[in-house]
Parts: structure tokens; C-alpha cells; sequence
């Protein structure tokens, strides 16, 4: 089993070195306590728990995963200590409002929180981690009591939070959705109706549950323009904030999944459940986009994180295990064989990993920043910035999810290879990290609808391409000064210009081509996306690179090693990697015909 070691080295360097966050958080309004001593007492005590109680569980807790009886749920051996320490320790309200209970240290603080807890125990993260964007959703839409009711206990954690969206009949077609609420006359509804797929929906870990729900009003409109939010807890809540009566909202069952098995995925029947109207009647998918970006983002985290634990898990048994003489002689002349990492073919496998896992996490945590000053300006009552940032969030957004989860799967089922038929062995760890990331791709909106949305919606609909030509800028102004420099610094910028050029070109070509065949943006979205990300990751890599050569430059034998791995890492990149995009550049440009010319009865069984 992979025994996590929370990679605070490169996360220094990125706070400190790439992206200055200590200058980046001075200028927030909420930044003033997020001070270099409190952020490395943050990483420092994070990593602690990670490392000493999370991740001794995430094994355990696949082998024994959740249990359903009679409609309650009992999470695995040690979930309940954990979830305890974890609530002692203040670490759910870090990001939230002093006035709730909270620290209000900046939104980025609580994502590199969830980078470790992610990477040490996803299947434990899901329970907090769902609370987040049932928090944000109610600290934004909500009324004043419903903040002072549900905002404590949810930032403390003695509540969790949930998202009930998907039912059985529609997924991501979210104007399926049938869920009823009628008025109950006392200002409240009573919500009828089946949600599946609910994350988090019931478990033993906290005393309340809240759910935030989308259902229909007797009169809403057909479609999407006709769904409205309500809040609609496990257990009602007295005036006095206590728990009342135990609220007409029922587990019928929880999912046998595949991966993530200790995170309890429930279906969740409303019987007339009291629930309370949160944001204007028939708007509630805008407030759910709030919820939603931000599971997306925490997904996006989740790539990530099976990357980095794979990797963790395949470098020591890469360097353990012995096969053959490497090809350029022999190496460990003291054994019969050598380490598997003297073989170029694993060495590419290690190298992937590890360029996928540190370019993913300097492209989240450069949206972070973007994250928290989309939030100064919902705290501030600044509109303009807000919606500012929230549309350059929403750029990266499909990115960071549909990309780095694809690559995420990848690194993980690369850590299986590398260890050979030990990794199919469920003792090692390898296969459950292969699992547990497959549901990445899938959750929070599929790949594909992540293409569809950053091709259709955002870059051809929102913005007639000026979100790519604005990201496309900036890679040509930090690549240009380095143009004709030599070496691997000169290599990378020269191909982060050339790729900048042709992502303005493709999305010039496919906008124009898109007028006459509608097909295409459903044809080409996924290679666009694909594309989009390889070179995205291209462009912090190449900021990445930058940096470590001046810090090579300055001298100094303490860190070389580390700076010296980090540019051979981006070379890596730009050799082996990129060069994929070449792929889906071609694919995405080739005529819709191959994809739609084949009747649909041809596609039967022969």
C-alpha cells in the first residue's frame, strides 16, 4: 500500500516561488491572517493528519467499505474517530466566516487542505468535502436565517451538506428533473420525489444532514427555466438551533460501486419533506452552478491526487524491484538484476506520472487565486469583479475537471504497469488508487459534457472565442522574452508560442466551420479539451521551468537537486507529452461525416 508523504516541497514552491501567494493573499480583504507562519502551520498540521490518520484508513476502508441497514449507513472501522480529530481541529471552517464560527482565511487555504486529504483518503474527503458547496450555495443565495441556522454547524462540521441533483430518469439533462415541492402554507414546502447518485447522502459521521435539493414548483415552466433550490435537512431544526423531529427524507439504498467504496453514495427518497426555498423560485440551476463549479474544481483536485499517491506508490517499488539488465548495461552490479528504474519504458511511466501530478497542481492552484478573488468580490458586494473572475474561472473550470481527471486515470492505471501483475493485486494498493480515480471522469458532469461546455458554451457561445484568445495572450507574453534563448528553456518557449498560435487558429477555424455543420462542436469538443489542456499544462509548466532555472542560477546546494528535477521533469514534458496535442489537433478538424454517416440500426450486434 502506498504510504503518503504530503509533498510539501512542491507545494512551497508553487506558493512561494511561482505564484507569491504571501503578496497574493496581503491584498485580499480576508488575507491579513494568512500570513507566511499561518500558512506553514496549515500545511504542516494538515500533512500530520494525512499522513498519521487518513491514510492508514484508505485501504481499510475499501476492504470494508459501507454498510446499509434499515436505512441507516455505518461508515468503516476508524471513519468516526477520524471525522471526530478532524472537526476537533477547526479544519472544515478554515475558508468561512468568522461570524459562522470560521477562520475566513482566504478560499485557496481550504483547496490545499483538500489536496492532501484527497490524496491520503478520497473516499473520507467526500464526506466534508461535499459540505463545501452547500456552504457557499447558502452563505451566497441564502436569507439571513437560513445562514444563521445552517452556516454554524455545517463550518464547524457537526453537519455535513450535500448536492441532490441527478434521479433516475435524467443525469446531467437537469430539465428532466421531477422532484416536486408544493407550499405548505407556513412558508415552507413539502418536497416529493427520488434522488440517486448522492454523495454523501447518509452516514454516522455527523449528527445533521442537509441537503440541498432541485425541484419543481406547482407553476414552473417546462425545462430547465422551472427549477427552483430548497434546503431540506435529515433532521428539522428548532428555533433554538437544536434538532428537532427527524425530517420525511429516507435512504433506500446505497450504491455497490466500484471505487471510493468507504464514501456511502445514496438514494435518497423525499416523502413530503419540509424544505425551504433558497435563491428566487425557478433560478435555482444559476445558484446550483455555485455548488457545481466548485465540486467541479474539487474534482478537478482529485486527478490530481490519484496522480501523486500512484506515483508515490510506484517510485519505491520501481526502485525495490528487480528485472533484467537495463539495456545500456549493467547498473546494480552487486545484485543479479537491476531496479526496475534503470528501464527507459518505466522511467517514462514514473516521469508521466510525475509531470502529470505537479503540472496539475500548478494549474489549480493558479485558479485558486483566481477562486479567491472571485470571492472578495461576492464578500465585497462588487459585482463587476465578481463576475470577472467567475468567468475566467469558468474557463479553466472544464479544463481543470475533464483534463486533469483523463490524466489522472491515466497515471493511476500507470502505477498498476509499473508494478506488473503485483499491481492487480489488491494488497499493494495500486489497483483500489485505479478505481477510486475512475469515478473522476465520470461525476460532476463526464468528460464529454466538460468539452461540450468549454467548446459550446464558453468559448463559442459565452464568448465568441475571447476566452481562449485572453489565455492565449498571456502564454505569448511569458513564452516571447525566451524565444531565442538555447537549451531546454528555449525549446519550451518556442513550443508554448507555436501551441498558442494554433489554439487561436482552431477555435478561429471550428467557430466558422461550426456555422455550417452544428455536429462539429459535438464531434471535435473532446479533442478540443484534450488539446486545450495538454497545452494549458504546457504553459505552467514552462512557468515552472522559468523559475527553477533562476533559482539554479543564484547557486546554492540545498535545493539544486530539487530545481534541477523540476526542469528535467518539464523537458520531459514537452518531449514526450505535448506532443500529443499534435493528435487531437487533427482529429478535431476531420470532416463530422465518419461520426454521423452510420444509420443507428447499423450500430446492432452482428
Amino acid at each position: 500500500m502506498p504510504q503518503y508523504k504530503a509533498p510539501l516541497r512542491d507545494v512551497r514552491f508553487l506558493l512561494n516561488e511561482v505564484f507569491d501567494y504571501s503578496s497574493h493573499y496581503a491584498g485580499l480583504p480576508n488575507g491579513e491572517d494568512a500570513s507566511p507562519d499561518m500558512v506553514e502551520a496549515i500545511l504542516e498540521g494538515c500533512a500530520t493528519f494525512c499522513e498519521e490518520v487518513l491514510a492508514p484508513l484508505n485501504l481499510s476502508g475499501d476492504q470494508e467499505g459501507c454498510t446499509f441497514h434499515n436505512g441507516e449507513v455505518t461508515t468503516p472501522r476508524g471513519f468516526k474517530e477520524a471525522y471526530a480529530e478532524y472537526v476537533a481541529g477547526g479544519w472544515q471552517g478554515i475558508s468561512h466566516p468568522k461570524a459562522y464560527g470560521g477562520q475566513e482565511l482566504p478560499m485557496s487555504l481550504n483547496l490545499l487542505k483538500s489536496e492532501m486529504m484527497g490524496t491520503a483518503n478520497w473516499s473520507f474527503t467526500m464526506y466534508p468535502g461535499l459540505s463545501l458547496g452547500c456552504m457557499n450555495t447558502i452563505f451566497q443565495f441564502g436569507t439571513a436565517a437560513q445562514k444563521q441556522t445552517y452556516m454554524p454547524p455545517l463550518v464547524s462540521g457537526e453537519w455535513t451538506g450535500t448536492m441532490c441533483l441527478t434521479e433516475p430518469q435524467c443525469g446531467t439533462d437537469l430539465g428532466q428533473v421531477k422532484t416536486k415541492a408544493e407550499p405548505a402554507g407556513d412558508g415552507s414546502y413539502k418536497v416529493t420525489g427520488t434522488k440517486i447518485f448522492i454523495s454523501a447522502g447518509e452516514h454516522d459521521l455527523a449528527e445533521n444532514i442537509v441537503h440541498i435539493v432541485l425541484a419543481r414548483l406547482p407553476d414552473a415552466p417546462k425545462g430547465t427555466k422551472g427549477i427552483s433550490l430548497f434546503i431540506v435537512p435529515k433532521f428539522l431544526v428548532n428555533a433554538d438551533g437544536s434538532l428537532g423531529a427527524r425530517n420525511t427524507v429516507a435512504c433506500g439504498a446505497i450504491e455497490h460501486k466500484m471505487g471510493i467504496r468507504a464514501s456511502a453514495t445514496a438514494v435518497l427518497n423525499f416523502d413530503g419533506a419540509t424544505g425551504y426555498l433558497i435563491a428566487e423560485p425557478n433560478q435555482g440551476l444559476e445558484a446550483m452552478f455555485t455548488f457545481m463549479n466548485t465540486a467541479r474544481i474539487g474534482t478537478a483536485v482529485q486527478g490530481l491526487a490519484h496522480a501523486e499517491l500512484s506515483y508515490q506508490g510506484a517510485l519505491p517499488y520501481a526502485k525495490e524491484r528487480r528485472s533484467m539488465r537495463a539495456l545500456s548495461g549493467k547498473k546494480d552490479a552487486e545484485h543479479s538484476a537491476d531496479a526496475l528504474i534503470w528501464h527507459a519504458d518505466v522511467r517514462r511511466m514514473l516521469l508521466t506520472q510525475r509531470a502529470v501530478a505537479e503540472g496539475a497542481r500548478a494549474m489549480i492552484y493558479h485558479a485558486a487565486k483566481l477562486a479567491d478573488l472571485m470571492v472578495t468580490g461576492v464578500s465585497t458586494g462588487n459585482k463587476a469583479e465578481y463576475e470577472a473572475y467567475d468567468d475566467k474561472l469558468g474557463f479553466y473550470t472544464p479544463i481543470l475537471k475533464g483534463f486533469i481527471t483523463e490524466m489522472g486515470l491515466e497515471s493511476a492505471n500507470i502505477g498498476m504497469q509499473v508494478f506488473g501483475g503485483h499491481g492487480y493485486i489488491k494488497e499493494h494498493g495500486m489497483e483500489q488508487i485505479a478505481r477510486d480515480a475512475r469515478i473522476a471522469t465520470l461525476y460532476e458532469g463526464t468528460t464529454g459534457i466538460q468539452a461540450l461546455d468549454l467548446l459550446g458554451r464558453k468559448t463559442l457561445l459565452q464568448s465568441r472565442g475571447k476566452c481562449v484568445f485572453n489565455f492565449t495572450s498571456e502564454m505569448i507574453a511569458q513564452a516571447q522574452p525566451h524565444l531565442l534563448d538555447g537549451g531546454p528553456i528555449g525549446m519550451m518557449a518556442r513550443a508554448c508560442f507555436k501551441r498558442a498560435w494554433q489554439w487561436k487558429l482552431l477555435t478561429l477555424r471550428i467557430m466558422l466551420r461550426a456555422n455550417k455543420d452544428r455536429d462539429l462542436v459535438s464531434s471535435a469538443c473532446h479533442d478540443f479539451l484534450m488539446f486545450s489542456g495538454f497545452v494549458m499544462m504546457g504553459h505552467f509548466w514552462l512557468k515552472q521551468a522559468l523559475v527553477a532555472k533562476e533559482k539554479l542560477a543564484k547557486g546554492g546546494k540545498d535545493s539544486a537537486e530539487f530545481y534541477t528535477a523540476k526542469l528535467q521533469t518539464a523537458e520531459f514534458y514537452f518531449e514526450r507529452l505535448l506532443p500529443r496535442a499534435d493528435g487531437h489537433r487533427k482529429s478535431m478538424l476531420a470532416p463530422t461525416r465518419s461520426v454521423m454517416q452510420m444509420d443507428n440500426e447499423h450500430f446492432s450486434f452482428h
